[in-house]
């Protein structure tokens, strides 16, 4: 079977597993205890207004019915208006996603690029000071809640030192939107100071949400590096006097990175997941805090369009993981 029929297959199969979870929320959303439509229009509406509310938003009709709408609402890509808003669920949603996914990307980078060096040069050293030191730091990574890692970041480099912004996504210099990432559309727009300052205020939510990924990437590596180290073929380079250095950066790494993309994939997912904390503490104008926002006020429309996109996205990001393992492993076949 080519990549590409693979790829399909799989795109495929997304379809009655979000088909599926659209079912499991949209009737969670329904069952959420308190009248949305009272919620929405205030305690000071009466119960005339209350009813007229409720039919145009087809409330007064069977569950069924009102299921059957919004699956044709959303075939042609439409969400439904937001009773918290009073705005298109979509237009809110393509305003903060941008935000989220450049959050997320970022962090996910940044856990990478700290976590799986760490894990290597963890497992190079095996049993030493360097060793114990760097399985310490990523224990204590795991174990920090992130929301209590932000407000100290806040407390210190931001408040105390001055070193960056407390909250927000921009001072007020915010490039033209075009992809929905600052730091990308500022560069798309040659505004250096723009890109500067959304970098500036990127630093530490992206930092507070990479921390524990990157600390669960260095322990899985060092666990991948070590299982590798006691392979066969390993020996034999070590027995040509090829030194550990380059063997573990170009004979290793490649084929213990293939039970760390596992962990990647699901990282991203989490990342989603757990943004919510951080773009909470950062007032972060991101799709996490947004559908925070939504169950809060049981703004039904919201919740199942936002957690169809995470859903998606989670889905999306395992099968490029998938990809990868051909790219690092010439063993795997797409069949």
């Amino acid at each position: 079977m080519s990549i590409w029929l693979y790829i399909l297959r799989r795109l495929i199969e997304l379809v009655p597993t979000l088909l599926g979870l659209l079912i499991l929320i949209f009737l969670i959303a329904r069952v959420m205890p308190g009248d949305p439509v009272k919620l929405a229009l205030g305690p000071e509406a009466t119960q005339a207004q209350v009813e007229t509310f409720r039919t145009q938003l087809g409330l007064d009709q069977p569950l069924w019915k009102q299921f059957g709408n919004y699956v044709v609402g959303l075939m042609q890509g439409e969400f439904g208006v937001s009773l918290r808003t009073f705005q298109d669920v979509g237009d809110d949603i393509r305003d903060s996603l941008g935000a989220t996914l450049e959050l997320v990307i970022t962090a996910l980078i940044l856990a990478i690029l700290f976590g799986v060096p760490a894990g290597l040069f963890s497992a190079l050293h095996r049993d030493s000071w360097i060793d114990n030191v760097t399985r310490g730091v990523a224990i204590s990574g795991v174990a920090l809640p992130r929301f209590w890692v932000g407000i100290l970041l806040q407390i210190w480099l931001a408040s105390m030192l001055g070193l960056f912004p407390i909250i927000g996504r921009d001072s007020g210099i915010a490039p033209e939107a075009t992809t929905g990432f600052y730091t990308i559309d500022a560069l798309l727009n040659g505004n250096l100071r723009a890109f500067v300052n959304a970098l500036w205020h990127l630093a530490l939510p992206a930092f507070t949400l990479a921390l524990p990924s990157a600390a669960q990437l260095a322990r899985l590596t060092r666990a991948s590096m070590i299982e590798v180290f006691r392979q066969q073929y390993i020996l034999v380079h070590r027995a040509y006097g090829i030194g550990p250095q380059r063997i573990a950066w170009r004979y290793a790494l490649r084929n213990g990175l293939t039970a760390v993309l596992t962990l990647i994939g699901l990282t991203f997912g989490a990342l989603i997941e757990n943004a919510v904390l951080v773009e909470v503490v950062f007032s972060w104008p991101g799709i996490s805090a947004y559908g925070a926002d939504a169950v809060l006020a049981k703004d039904f429309n919201a919740v199942v369009a936002v957690t169809l996109i995470i859903g998606l996205a989670f889905l999306l990001a395992n099968l490029i993981v998938d990809l990868l393992y051909g790219v690092l492993d010439p063993r795997v076949r797409y069949g």
